[in-house]
């Protein structure tokens, strides 16, 4: 994936509020939705491009995994069910963000068992600027349709919120 993982953070996150019934959090869901991508300031300024990215730890599931289940072992020890939502929404849209990068990026699903990487389509180096490799490539497809339905979702939810707005100053106007 290479733009989209932010608008599929909020179609993610939006489907969790609904779920839940709670419309907090949103700010979680898109930081998990990208924080996995942290990694390519180390890439750039540490690495010197050395490694794919997709090697560091932290876009291994495996150490999400882990992490997850320590966050819930520590939130039921500690009785804070109430992190528990937040904490969900996040996890979820960090696994959102691997999964998508499996699409045409090398993810090891299977670490620390198998050192294998996996992808689901490969994308030839047809190109100089390695940009447009991805760029037009048919899975670019894929993200233009997850940012479409974000930007619809995101005008639904917007006109959903002026239409309630708009009721509520209509009911508290007329008693």
């Amino acid at each position: 994936m290479f733009i989209a993982h932010l608008p599929a953070g909020y179609i993610l996150t939006k489907k969790l509020q609904k779920t839940s019934g709670v419309a907090k959090y949103l700010w979680v869901g898109l930081l998990g939705s990208i924080l996995p991508d942290i990694d390519m300031l180390y890439f750039y300024l540490v690495d010197n491009k050395q490694h794919l990215h997709h090697d560091y730890w932290i876009h291994t599931p495996f150490y999400w995994m882990l992490i997850s289940l320590f966050t819930f072992l520590a939130l039921r020890l500690l009785k804070k069910q109430k992190y528990y939502l937040v904490s969900l929404i996040f996890f979820a849209n960090i696994f959102l963000h691997l999964f998508l990068d499996t699409l045409v990026g090398k993810i090891n699903w299977l670490y620390p068992f198998s050192s294998k990487s996996f992808s689901f389509f490969e994308v030839p180096a047809i190109y100089d600027y390695w940009v447009y490799n991805f760029v037009f490539h048919w899975t670019f497809l894929i993200e233009v349709f997850v940012i479409v339905c974000a930007v619809l979702l995101f005008h639904q939810n917007r006109s959903s919120s002026v239409r309630s707005s708009l009721l509520d100053s209509t009911t508290k106007n007329n008693p």
